[in-house]
Protein backbone atom coordinates (compact mmCIF):
# COMPACT_ATOMS: atom_id res chain seq x y z
CA UNK A 1 0.00 0.00 0.00
CA UNK A 2 1.27 3.48 -0.93
CA UNK A 3 1.20 5.97 1.93
CA UNK A 4 2.21 9.61 2.29
CA UNK A 5 5.61 9.82 3.99
CA UNK A 6 6.39 13.04 5.80
CA UNK A 7 9.72 14.84 5.78
CA UNK A 8 9.89 14.26 9.52
CA UNK A 9 9.69 10.49 9.04
CA UNK A 10 12.43 10.56 6.40
CA UNK A 11 14.57 12.59 8.78
CA UNK A 12 14.11 10.09 11.60
CA UNK A 13 15.68 7.42 9.41
CA UNK A 14 18.99 9.28 9.81
CA UNK A 15 18.73 10.09 13.52
CA UNK A 16 19.03 8.30 16.83
CA UNK A 17 15.98 7.28 18.78
CA UNK A 18 16.95 9.28 21.87
CA UNK A 19 17.59 12.63 20.08
CA UNK A 20 15.39 13.07 16.96
CA UNK A 21 17.38 16.04 15.72
CA UNK A 22 20.88 14.79 16.71
CA UNK A 23 22.56 13.57 13.54
CA UNK A 24 25.16 10.83 13.60
CA UNK A 25 28.55 12.43 13.05
CA UNK A 26 29.32 10.55 9.83
CA UNK A 27 26.13 11.95 8.32
CA UNK A 28 26.57 15.50 9.65
CA UNK A 29 28.23 17.34 6.77
CA UNK A 30 26.10 15.90 3.93
CA UNK A 31 22.94 16.60 5.91
CA UNK A 32 23.41 20.18 7.09
CA UNK A 33 20.37 21.29 5.09
CA UNK A 34 18.30 18.50 6.67
CA UNK A 35 19.39 19.71 10.12
CA UNK A 36 17.99 23.17 9.32
CA UNK A 37 14.74 21.60 8.17
CA UNK A 38 14.56 19.59 11.37
CA UNK A 39 14.82 22.75 13.45
CA UNK A 40 11.95 24.29 11.50
CA UNK A 41 9.80 21.27 12.26
CA UNK A 42 10.30 21.48 16.00
CA UNK A 43 7.43 21.51 18.49
CA UNK A 44 8.03 25.20 19.19
CA UNK A 45 7.33 26.06 15.55
CA UNK A 46 4.09 24.10 15.68
CA UNK A 47 2.94 25.96 18.77
CA UNK A 48 3.41 29.36 17.17
CA UNK A 49 1.31 28.46 14.09
CA UNK A 50 -1.86 30.57 13.80
CA UNK A 51 -5.13 29.26 15.14
CA UNK A 52 -6.79 30.28 11.90
CA UNK A 53 -4.58 27.92 9.88
CA UNK A 54 -5.37 25.01 12.20
CA UNK A 55 -9.09 25.77 12.07
CA UNK A 56 -9.04 25.88 8.29
CA UNK A 57 -7.07 22.63 8.11
CA UNK A 58 -9.53 20.74 10.33
CA UNK A 59 -12.50 22.13 8.40
CA UNK A 60 -11.00 20.85 5.14
CA UNK A 61 -10.34 17.51 6.83
CA UNK A 62 -14.01 17.22 7.88
CA UNK A 63 -15.05 18.07 4.32
CA UNK A 64 -12.84 15.22 3.17
CA UNK A 65 -14.61 12.89 5.61
CA UNK A 66 -17.95 13.85 4.14
CA UNK A 67 -16.68 13.52 0.58
CA UNK A 68 -15.38 9.95 1.14
CA UNK A 69 -18.24 8.78 3.39
CA UNK A 70 -19.79 6.41 0.81
CA UNK A 71 -16.60 5.13 -0.83
CA UNK A 72 -14.80 1.78 -0.48
CA UNK A 73 -11.61 0.19 -1.77
CA UNK A 74 -13.11 -0.15 -5.24
CA UNK A 75 -11.23 -3.36 -6.11
CA UNK A 76 -12.52 -6.55 -7.63
CA UNK A 77 -13.23 -8.36 -4.36
CA UNK A 78 -14.27 -5.64 -1.89
CA UNK A 79 -15.36 -8.12 0.81
CA UNK A 80 -11.96 -9.80 0.78
CA UNK A 81 -10.15 -6.44 0.86
CA UNK A 82 -12.23 -5.22 3.81
CA UNK A 83 -11.58 -8.43 5.69
CA UNK A 84 -7.82 -8.50 5.05
CA UNK A 85 -7.01 -4.79 4.98
CA UNK A 86 -9.58 -3.49 7.52
CA UNK A 87 -12.65 -1.54 6.58
CA UNK A 88 -12.27 1.48 4.30
CA UNK A 89 -13.99 3.73 6.85
CA UNK A 90 -11.01 3.55 9.22
CA UNK A 91 -8.37 2.62 6.67
CA UNK A 92 -5.09 4.34 5.98
CA UNK A 93 -6.14 4.54 2.32
CA UNK A 94 -9.05 6.83 3.19
CA UNK A 95 -6.86 8.88 5.52
CA UNK A 96 -4.34 9.39 2.73
CA UNK A 97 -7.07 10.58 0.33
CA UNK A 98 -8.35 13.11 2.88
CA UNK A 99 -4.90 14.39 3.86
CA UNK A 100 -3.81 14.88 0.25
CA UNK A 101 -6.76 17.23 -0.35
CA UNK A 102 -6.65 19.03 3.01
CA UNK A 103 -4.49 21.96 1.79
CA UNK A 104 -4.32 23.85 -1.48
CA UNK A 105 -0.93 23.54 -3.16
CA UNK A 106 -0.45 27.32 -2.94
CA UNK A 107 -1.30 27.50 0.78
CA UNK A 108 2.18 27.39 2.32
CA UNK A 109 1.07 27.82 5.95
CA UNK A 110 -1.46 25.00 5.74
CA UNK A 111 0.99 22.59 4.09
CA UNK A 112 3.72 23.44 6.57
CA UNK A 113 1.41 22.82 9.55
CA UNK A 114 0.13 19.57 8.05
CA UNK A 115 3.71 18.36 7.53
CA UNK A 116 4.45 18.99 11.21
CA UNK A 117 1.36 17.34 12.71
CA UNK A 118 0.97 14.17 10.65
CA UNK A 119 1.70 12.02 13.68
CA UNK A 120 -1.09 13.71 15.67
CA UNK A 121 -3.52 13.34 12.77
CA UNK A 122 -2.72 9.61 12.51
CA UNK A 123 -3.12 9.21 16.27
CA UNK A 124 -6.58 10.78 16.13
CA UNK A 125 -7.57 8.76 13.07
CA UNK A 126 -6.59 5.34 14.42
CA UNK A 127 -6.94 5.75 18.20
CA UNK A 128 -8.88 8.83 19.35
CA UNK A 129 -11.60 9.34 16.78
CA UNK A 130 -14.26 7.51 18.74
CA UNK A 131 -13.73 9.24 22.08
CA UNK A 132 -12.92 12.68 20.59
CA UNK A 133 -15.01 13.09 17.44
CA UNK A 134 -14.37 16.87 17.28
CA UNK A 135 -11.04 17.04 15.46
CA UNK A 136 -10.70 20.83 15.91
CA UNK A 137 -11.14 20.63 19.68
CA UNK A 138 -8.81 17.66 20.10
CA UNK A 139 -6.09 18.85 17.72
CA UNK A 140 -6.09 22.67 17.71
CA UNK A 141 -7.13 23.27 21.33
CA UNK A 142 -5.93 20.29 23.37
CA UNK A 143 -2.94 18.89 21.49
CA UNK A 144 -1.36 21.85 19.68
CA UNK A 145 -2.70 24.56 22.01
CA UNK A 146 -3.12 26.98 19.15
CA UNK A 147 -6.75 27.85 19.78
CA UNK A 148 -9.19 28.34 22.66
CA UNK A 149 -12.83 27.36 22.98
CA UNK A 150 -15.44 29.98 22.13
CA UNK A 151 -15.68 32.66 24.83
CA UNK A 152 -12.04 32.24 25.91
CA UNK A 153 -8.76 33.92 25.01
CA UNK A 154 -5.03 34.08 25.74
CA UNK A 155 -2.29 31.55 26.53
CA UNK A 156 -4.34 29.91 29.28
CA UNK A 157 -7.71 30.26 27.55
CA UNK A 158 -9.12 32.59 30.19
CA UNK A 159 -12.83 33.36 30.08
CA UNK A 160 -13.92 36.47 28.22
CA UNK A 161 -15.91 39.18 30.07
CA UNK A 162 -19.52 38.06 29.93
CA UNK A 163 -22.94 39.14 31.12
CA UNK A 164 -26.48 37.79 31.00
CA UNK A 165 -26.59 38.43 27.23
CA UNK A 166 -23.31 36.64 26.60
CA UNK A 167 -19.73 37.67 25.83
CA UNK A 168 -19.39 41.47 26.08
CA UNK A 169 -23.12 41.72 26.68
CA UNK A 170 -23.79 40.44 23.18
CA UNK A 171 -22.87 43.89 21.87
CA UNK A 172 -19.20 43.38 21.06
CA UNK A 173 -16.41 40.86 20.82
CA UNK A 174 -13.68 39.72 23.17
CA UNK A 175 -10.21 40.69 21.94
CA UNK A 176 -8.41 37.43 21.06
CA UNK A 177 -11.46 35.22 21.55
CA UNK A 178 -10.90 31.70 20.28
CA UNK A 179 -7.11 32.12 20.06
CA UNK A 180 -4.11 32.06 22.40
CA UNK A 181 -3.67 35.80 21.82
CA UNK A 182 -5.34 39.05 22.89
CA UNK A 183 -6.03 40.77 26.21
CA UNK A 184 -9.70 39.81 26.53
CA UNK A 185 -11.05 43.37 26.58
CA UNK A 186 -14.39 44.00 24.94
CA UNK A 187 -14.33 45.67 21.55
CA UNK A 188 -17.85 47.13 21.45
CA UNK A 189 -20.11 47.49 18.45
CA UNK A 190 -20.63 51.06 17.11
CA UNK A 191 -22.70 53.11 19.56
CA UNK A 192 -21.74 51.15 22.68
CA UNK A 193 -19.05 51.42 25.34
CA UNK A 194 -18.12 50.14 28.79
CA UNK A 195 -16.50 47.01 30.16
CA UNK A 196 -19.41 44.88 28.96
CA UNK A 197 -20.61 47.29 26.25
CA UNK A 198 -23.61 48.14 28.42
CA UNK A 199 -23.35 51.94 28.00
CA UNK A 200 -24.06 54.21 25.05
CA UNK A 201 -20.97 55.71 23.45
CA UNK A 202 -20.52 59.43 22.83
CA UNK A 203 -22.97 60.64 20.21
CA UNK A 204 -25.59 58.03 21.13
CA UNK A 205 -28.53 57.93 23.54
CA UNK A 206 -30.93 55.33 24.94
CA UNK A 207 -34.64 56.01 25.27
CA UNK A 208 -36.38 55.08 28.49
CA UNK A 209 -38.35 51.88 28.24
CA UNK A 210 -41.70 51.23 29.93
CA UNK A 211 -41.40 47.43 29.94
CA UNK A 212 -38.13 47.35 31.93
CA UNK A 213 -36.12 46.17 28.91
CA UNK A 214 -32.98 47.90 27.75
CA UNK A 215 -33.54 49.49 24.33
CA UNK A 216 -30.67 49.85 21.89
CA UNK A 217 -28.50 52.95 21.62
CA UNK A 218 -29.49 55.40 18.86
CA UNK A 219 -27.51 58.21 17.24
CA UNK A 220 -27.76 61.81 18.48
CA UNK A 221 -27.77 64.87 16.23
CA UNK A 222 -24.36 65.06 14.56
CA UNK A 223 -23.35 68.08 16.67
CA UNK A 224 -24.13 66.45 20.04
CA UNK A 225 -21.66 64.53 22.16
CA UNK A 226 -24.40 63.59 24.65
CA UNK A 227 -28.14 63.97 24.19
CA UNK A 228 -31.62 62.91 25.24
CA UNK A 229 -32.99 62.45 21.74
CA UNK A 230 -32.20 62.70 18.05
CA UNK A 231 -33.28 66.36 17.60
CA UNK A 232 -30.74 69.18 17.53
CA UNK A 233 -32.40 70.78 20.62
CA UNK A 234 -31.95 67.70 22.82
CA UNK A 235 -28.20 68.08 23.27
CA UNK A 236 -26.58 67.89 26.71
CA UNK A 237 -22.98 68.29 25.58
CA UNK A 238 -21.35 69.20 22.29
CA UNK A 239 -18.62 67.74 20.14
CA UNK A 240 -15.38 69.72 19.65
CA UNK A 241 -15.99 72.74 17.43
CA UNK A 242 -19.48 73.32 18.81
CA UNK A 243 -20.79 75.24 21.83
CA UNK A 244 -23.99 74.53 23.77
CA UNK A 245 -26.65 77.24 23.69
CA UNK A 246 -30.28 76.59 24.75
CA UNK A 247 -29.86 72.83 24.38
CA UNK A 248 -28.52 73.31 20.87
CA UNK A 249 -24.95 72.94 19.68
CA UNK A 250 -23.92 76.03 17.73
CA UNK A 251 -20.93 75.92 15.39
CA UNK A 252 -17.86 77.82 16.55
CA UNK A 253 -16.48 80.06 13.78
CA UNK A 254 -12.78 79.45 14.24
CA UNK A 255 -12.00 81.84 11.38
CA UNK A 256 -13.48 84.76 13.35
CA UNK A 257 -11.40 83.96 16.41
CA UNK A 258 -7.77 83.19 17.09
CA UNK A 259 -8.46 79.45 17.13
CA UNK A 260 -7.60 78.98 13.46
CA UNK A 261 -3.98 78.46 12.48
CA UNK A 262 -3.39 78.65 8.72
CA UNK A 263 0.01 78.87 6.97
CA UNK A 264 1.05 81.75 4.75
CA UNK A 265 -0.71 82.35 1.43
CA UNK A 266 -3.79 80.44 2.63
CA UNK A 267 -7.06 81.59 4.18
CA UNK A 268 -9.39 80.13 6.80
CA UNK A 269 -12.68 78.58 5.64
CA UNK A 270 -15.17 77.70 8.36
CA UNK A 271 -16.93 74.31 8.32
CA UNK A 272 -19.40 72.62 10.69
CA UNK A 273 -17.47 71.96 13.86
CA UNK A 274 -14.10 72.79 12.31
CA UNK A 275 -12.32 74.82 9.60
CA UNK A 276 -10.11 74.37 6.56
CA UNK A 277 -7.07 76.22 5.23
CA UNK A 278 -7.46 76.86 1.52
CA UNK A 279 -4.96 78.28 -0.95
CA UNK A 280 -5.10 81.90 -2.12
CA UNK A 281 -5.69 82.88 -5.73
CA UNK A 282 -2.54 82.99 -7.89
CA UNK A 283 -2.97 86.76 -8.16
CA UNK A 284 -2.50 87.16 -4.40
CA UNK A 285 0.35 87.31 -1.96
CA UNK A 286 -1.65 86.62 1.18
CA UNK A 287 -5.44 86.81 1.18
CA UNK A 288 -8.56 87.00 3.31
CA UNK A 289 -10.70 84.74 1.15
CA UNK A 290 -11.05 83.15 -2.27
CA UNK A 291 -10.64 84.99 -5.55
CA UNK A 292 -8.55 87.97 -6.74
CA UNK A 293 -10.78 90.45 -4.88
CA UNK A 294 -9.66 89.20 -1.43
CA UNK A 295 -5.93 89.72 -1.87
CA UNK A 296 -3.78 91.44 0.72
CA UNK A 297 -1.16 92.16 -1.94
CA UNK A 298 -0.91 91.45 -5.66
CA UNK A 299 1.52 88.89 -7.02
CA UNK A 300 4.20 89.83 -9.54
CA UNK A 301 2.59 90.25 -12.96
CA UNK A 302 -0.70 91.44 -11.45
CA UNK A 303 -1.94 94.94 -10.62
CA UNK A 304 -4.73 96.18 -8.37
CA UNK A 305 -7.54 97.35 -10.63
CA UNK A 306 -10.59 98.50 -8.74
CA UNK A 307 -10.92 95.94 -5.97
CA UNK A 308 -9.18 93.05 -7.77
CA UNK A 309 -5.67 91.99 -8.64
CA UNK A 310 -5.79 91.59 -12.42
CA UNK A 311 -3.22 90.34 -14.90
CA UNK A 312 -0.88 92.88 -16.53
CA UNK A 313 -0.78 92.57 -20.34
CA UNK A 314 2.94 93.05 -20.84
CA UNK A 315 2.58 92.65 -24.62
CA UNK A 316 0.30 95.70 -24.82
CA UNK A 317 2.06 97.87 -22.26
CA UNK A 318 5.65 97.39 -23.29
CA UNK A 319 6.88 99.00 -26.47
CA UNK A 320 9.32 96.20 -27.14
CA UNK A 321 8.34 93.26 -24.94
CA UNK A 322 10.30 90.83 -27.14
CA UNK A 323 13.44 92.52 -28.50
CA UNK A 324 14.59 89.61 -30.61
CA UNK A 325 14.34 89.81 -34.41
CA UNK A 326 11.21 88.14 -35.85
CA UNK A 327 9.77 87.46 -32.31
CA UNK A 328 6.13 87.83 -31.19
CA UNK A 329 4.88 88.48 -27.62
CA UNK A 330 2.25 86.12 -26.09
CA UNK A 331 0.55 87.25 -22.85
CA UNK A 332 -0.01 84.80 -19.96
CA UNK A 333 -1.57 85.02 -16.50
CA UNK A 334 0.96 86.99 -14.47
CA UNK A 335 3.64 86.85 -17.15
CA UNK A 336 4.33 86.65 -20.90
CA UNK A 337 6.51 84.69 -23.31
CA UNK A 338 8.29 85.38 -26.58
CA UNK A 339 7.71 83.10 -29.54
CA UNK A 340 8.97 83.18 -33.12
CA UNK A 341 6.63 84.90 -35.53
CA UNK A 342 4.65 82.87 -38.04
CA UNK A 343 6.92 81.38 -40.68
CA UNK A 344 9.99 81.42 -38.42
CA UNK A 345 11.59 78.85 -36.13
CA UNK A 346 14.07 79.21 -33.28
CA UNK A 347 17.61 78.07 -33.95
CA UNK A 348 20.41 78.79 -31.51
CA UNK A 349 18.27 81.36 -29.60
CA UNK A 350 17.35 83.37 -32.71
CA UNK A 351 14.33 83.16 -35.04
CA UNK A 352 15.16 82.28 -38.64
CA UNK A 353 12.95 81.78 -41.67
CA UNK A 354 11.50 78.30 -41.86
CA UNK A 355 12.57 77.30 -45.39
CA UNK A 356 12.24 73.79 -46.83
CA UNK A 357 15.56 71.94 -47.10
CA UNK A 358 17.35 72.28 -50.45
CA UNK A 359 19.35 69.56 -52.20
CA UNK A 360 22.25 69.75 -54.74
CA UNK A 361 21.47 71.38 -58.14
CA UNK A 362 20.59 69.00 -60.96
CA UNK A 363 22.45 68.83 -64.24
CA UNK A 364 21.13 68.77 -67.79
CA UNK A 365 20.73 64.98 -67.95
CA UNK A 366 19.61 64.19 -64.36
CA UNK A 367 15.88 64.02 -65.15
CA UNK A 368 16.14 62.29 -68.53
CA UNK A 369 13.92 59.29 -69.16
CA UNK A 370 15.00 56.06 -70.82
CA UNK A 371 13.38 57.14 -74.13
CA UNK A 372 15.28 60.41 -74.10
CA UNK A 373 18.55 58.59 -73.52
CA UNK A 374 17.80 56.32 -76.49
CA UNK A 375 17.16 59.32 -78.79
CA UNK A 376 20.36 60.99 -77.62
CA UNK A 377 22.30 57.81 -78.40
CA UNK A 378 20.85 57.70 -81.92
CA UNK A 379 21.80 61.33 -82.48
CA UNK A 380 25.34 60.62 -81.34
CA UNK A 381 25.81 57.69 -83.72
CA UNK A 382 24.30 59.70 -86.58
CA UNK A 383 26.72 62.57 -86.00
CA UNK A 384 29.65 60.12 -85.90
CA UNK A 385 28.62 58.50 -89.19
CA UNK A 386 28.16 61.84 -90.92
CA UNK A 387 31.54 63.04 -89.64
CA UNK A 388 33.23 59.93 -91.00
CA UNK A 389 31.48 60.41 -94.34
CA UNK A 390 32.68 64.03 -94.52
CA UNK A 391 36.23 62.96 -93.84
CA UNK A 392 36.00 60.31 -96.54
CA UNK A 393 34.81 62.92 -99.04
CA UNK A 394 37.87 65.02 -98.27
CA UNK A 395 35.96 68.13 -97.56
CA UNK A 396 33.46 67.84 -100.39
CA UNK A 397 30.71 70.42 -99.83
CA UNK A 398 27.96 67.99 -100.79
CA UNK A 399 28.79 65.58 -98.00
CA UNK A 400 29.43 68.48 -95.61
CA UNK A 401 25.91 69.80 -96.32
CA UNK A 402 24.47 66.34 -95.75
CA UNK A 403 26.35 66.12 -92.43
CA UNK A 404 25.08 69.51 -91.24
CA UNK A 405 21.53 68.64 -92.30
CA UNK A 406 21.62 65.32 -90.43
CA UNK A 407 22.83 66.96 -87.26
CA UNK A 408 20.17 69.64 -87.52
CA UNK A 409 17.42 67.07 -88.18
CA UNK A 410 18.31 64.92 -85.18
CA UNK A 411 18.72 67.92 -82.87
CA UNK A 412 15.39 69.28 -84.01
CA UNK A 413 13.68 65.97 -83.31
CA UNK A 414 15.11 65.73 -79.79
CA UNK A 415 14.50 69.39 -78.97
CA UNK A 416 10.94 69.18 -80.33
CA UNK A 417 10.12 66.55 -77.68
CA UNK A 418 11.93 68.14 -74.74
CA UNK A 419 12.77 71.52 -76.10
CA UNK A 420 11.27 73.69 -73.45
CA UNK A 421 12.87 71.87 -70.51
CA UNK A 422 16.26 71.48 -72.17
CA UNK A 423 16.31 75.07 -73.34
CA UNK A 424 15.47 76.28 -69.85
CA UNK A 425 18.27 74.14 -68.42
CA UNK A 426 20.76 75.48 -71.00
CA UNK A 427 19.81 79.07 -70.24
CA UNK A 428 20.32 78.43 -66.48
CA UNK A 429 23.59 76.64 -67.06
CA UNK A 430 22.37 73.21 -65.93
Amino acid sequence: MIRRVSVGKIWRLFTTQAQPCEVRMWWSWPLVSVLVLCSLLSVGTVRTAPCQTCRKLTERFIQGLERTANKNFGGGNTAWEEEKLAKYTRSETRLLEIVEAACDKSDFECNRLLEQIEDQVETWWFHRQQESPDLFEWLCIEELRLCCPSGHYGPECAECPSGPAGVCGGLGRCEGEGTRLGDGECVCDPGYSGALCQDCADGYYREKSSNHTQPPCSACHYSCKKCKGPQDNRCQDCKPGWILHSNKCVDVDECGTELARCPSNTYCFNTDGSYECRGCDQACVGCMGSGPARCKKCSRGFRITGAKCLDIDECAERAIACPGLNEACVNEEGSFRCECAEGFIRRESICVENLPPTGPEKGLFDDMTDDEVLVLQQMFFGVVICALATLAAKGDMVFTAIFIGGVAAMAGYWLSEKGDRVLDGILKGR
